[in-house]
């Protein structure tokens, strides 16, 4: 007769304090992950268009300038600010191509664009880390102002872009998929790295999880926060190139709520609001998820009118889950 060896209790509670372990680093991308299978099944089995091709390429030219954004606002959000300016500037960054496009060098035009972007990052970046001002408040400002300064510009009016070099950042096809498509993987890829396999990475958890030792160890915190809030201006100046070139117009409206689309999108992928945890997949996902539902919401034939409407709730329940699930959670990690 021969018997089972059984292991050790010691053995199967470590292996079971392991796996809670994995679960509590990676329950973000987890759960978003969850969402986005299910969401995905159910609007496949109930809209026939849904899985066409041209479909899903459509949804990843659609949802490629919040992946943008939502990359930069990862790192923004991780240090324990936010961005709401990012919509504004995408806009002013949309009209401003417009312009410079009609009278000069379309390259300089897209270049001159996105130096104007991390020109008005760097700015709230300074505002909020050298100005001891609060992200919030310094963007809010510049949520309302920037917006302004796009209209003034433009008397409101749209400017047809009809460069060959710039329509191609948003028309052109590479491989079956869109431009904008193939810039947000390069974004997503870009911004992995920096985040998990850098020193500034590391320093920008540090800046939201105990700013104070940062200081202490010697490395200026206010630079880190001016950085992100830059790296928010560029990202958003990039997705308002990206919108143009699409639309083949230059429009001062462009990008309006698009900052609650991307704070969704960042918070549903497991970054805290309250600064000190991340996750750039995490983030990539929550921005399909959200592109996803609006798609599969318009070829169900619901009004339009309901998707920022669900996109709010979801922000809503996206903070309950933070603010309290993964709390809980985080206490397995230490």
């Amino acid at each position: 007769m021969t018997t089972t060896a059984t292991p050790p209790a010691s053995t199967s509670r470590r292996a079971r304090g392991t796996g809670s372990a994995f679960v509590a680093r990676h329950f973000g991308v987890l759960s978003i992950s969850v969402v986005f299978v299910v969401l995905f099944a159910f609007f496949s089995l109930q809209a026939d268009a849904f899985l066409s091709v041209n479909n899903i390429v459509n949804v990843l030219r659609q949802i490629a300038p919040t992946v943008i954004v939502a990359m930069a606002m990862t790192f923004v959000i991780t240090t324990g600010q936010i961005d709401l300016s990012v919509g504004s500037v995408l806009g002013l960054s949309a009209a401003a191509l417009g312009l410079w496009a009609a009278t000069g060098n379309p390259v300089l035009a897209v270049l001159a664009t996105l130096v104007l972007g991390l020109v008005l990052g760097l700015l709230n970046g300074a505002l909020a880390a050298y100005g001891r001002m609060q992200s919030f408040i310094v963007t809010l400002a510049a949520l309302t102002a920037v917006r302004g300064v796009a209209l003034l510009i433009t008397e409101g009016y749209s400017t047809p872009i009809t460069s060959d070099w710039i329509v191609p950042l948003g028309q052109g096809k590479l491989l079956g998929l869109y431009t904008p498509t193939w810039i947000a993987i390069a974004a997503v890829a870009g911004a992995w790295y920096l985040f998990s396999q850098t020193r500034f990475g590391r320093y920008v958890v540090a800046v939201g999880s105990n700013a104070e030792s940062l200081r202490r160890s010697g490395v200026d915190i206010r630079r880190i926060q001016m950085a992100v809030l830059g790296m928010t201006g560029f990202a958003a100046a990039l997705a308002g190139v990206i919108t143009a070139a699409r639309l083949s117009s230059g429009s001062p409206n462009s990008g309006t709520m698009f900052e609650l689309e991307v704070i969704t999108a960042v918070v549903l992928g497991g970054t805290s609001l309250m600064g000190g945890r991340g996750s750039i997949i995490g983030s990539a996902i929550g921005a399909l998820t959200l592109g996803i539902i609006s798609n599969g919401l318009v070829l169900l034939r619901v009004d339009v009118y309901w998707v920022p409407i669900v996109q709010g709730l979801i922000l809503v329940v996206a903070i309950l889950l933070n603010s309290k699930i993964f709390s809980r959670f985080s206490g397995v990690v230490r």
